[in-house]
């Protein structure tokens, strides 16, 4: 029996009073990459904004590791172990790589634990502590998503969720990124990734959603995603 890092039961969220999710319902077993495939406008973005309390949900519960955080505030829900790459990455641009990483563990008071996760942080990317000292606006795209999961792991959080990490990215670096992706998993991190890149995604997730129009349309194994038509054809179609 799987256990669940992150539940979602029949979540309704809504702008304006007009909802985007209607009963979205989802499970991220601890120890998974588990995936949310969907095109633009889907809901995703909504998704990720209501599990981190930034559009708490009208409707429904978002529970974490055994806590309901459905009502909680962000910084409750980041504290309680969740952390988000955010997608296009969003580095300090002037401040130097060292002082973006120290920025992910500002709730850390211990100098000594901040310093070993740094350098953990740095065993993980070997190109950022070659150039911890170097501004991050100055760094490549493929660099600066580095830093940017580099920041959250920071935290070293039990899930971490990856917004669009293939987003404007080299078909290099992507894969580049997900390999760093499958690589944090095999260290005990849950990962939530959400992605519209499927070739990329299937190939690292065990388990997935697809989601349309605010409602999940496909669940599965990420082979069995791969195979339903309405994945394959009709909603990722350009993506396979």
């Amino acid at each position: 029996m799987m256990t669940a890092m992150l539940e979602i039961d029949s979540v309704y969220t809504a702008y304006d009073k007009a909802d985007v999710l209607r009963g979205v319902s989802l499970t991220v077993g601890a120890g998974s990459i588990t995936c949310l495939l969907g095109a633009n406008g889907s809901g995703k973005t909504t998704l990720v904004r209501s599990i981190l309390g930034l559009t708490p949900p009208r409707a429904g519960r978002i529970v974490f590791d055994g806590a309901d955080v459905s009502r909680l505030p962000t910084h409750r829900i980041i504290a309680a172990g969740i952390a988000c790459i955010p997608e296009g990455r969003r580095v300090f641009p002037r401040l130097s790589v060292e002082d973006n990483l120290r920025l992910g563990a500002y709730q850390q008071r211990s100098d000594r634990v901040t310093r070993t996760r740094m350098e953990e942080i740095f065993g993980i990317f070997p190109r950022l502590a070659e150039r911890r000292a170097q501004l991050a606006g100055t760094m490549s795209g493929g660099e600066q998503a580095m830093v940017s999961i580099g920041r959250g792991l920071m935290r070293a959080p039990k899930l971490l969720l990856i917004d669009e990490p293939s987003l404007g990215l080299s078909p290099r670096l992507v894969t580049e990124n997900f390999n760093i992706i499958r690589a944090i998993n095999k260290r005990g991190i849950t990962v939530l990734l959400v992605e519209q890149n499927v070739r990329q995604t299937l190939a690292v997730a065990q388990h997935g959603y697809a989601l349309s129009k605010g409602r999940v349309v496909a669940a599965g194994t990420s082979a069995e995603l791969a195979e339903r038509p309405e994945v394959r054809e009709a909603y990722f179609g350009h993506g396979l």
